[in-house]
């Protein structure tokens, strides 16, 4: 039980240092994350809304109380990972390994936190 705690930890701590640093990418370097975001086709207007969303995910994401809100966080930046992928693969920045590695982080993170119940 305690191997599944420390787990469940260190993968969401990483997870979520991994989505803190992207949202004060698309906040402090807003220029650069614009010109990305309309290289994969997608508006620049999204870019504020898309990091209030994660913000918010992460706090669904430690916050015990919210059970299913939870579990629509988890959904939500399983998709957003996945979408994030291939927008980097299409695009050929070489960027995807970032959106793997977060892939990764994401499901060891719901794993072990239905593990450690």
């Amino acid at each position: 039980m305690k191997r599944n705690k420390i787990i469940f930890y260190v993968a969401t701590s990483l997870l979520s240092l991994l989505m803190l640093l992207s949202i004060s990418m698309y906040v402090f370097n807003h220029e650069e994350m614009s010109g990305m975001f309309e290289s994969f086709g997608y508006p620049s207007y999204i870019i504020y809304p898309y990091a209030g969303v994660k913000l918010l995910g992460l706090f669904a994401i430690w916050n015990p109380n919210f059970k299913v809100l939870k579990e629509w966080a988890y959904a939500g930046f399983f998709f957003a990972f996945i979408l994030a992928f291939f927008a980097h693969f299409m695009v050929g920045d070489g960027e995807q390994m970032g959106a793997l590695m977060a892939m990764v982080l994401l499901l060891a993170s719901y794993y072990f936190s239905k593990k450690t119940k």
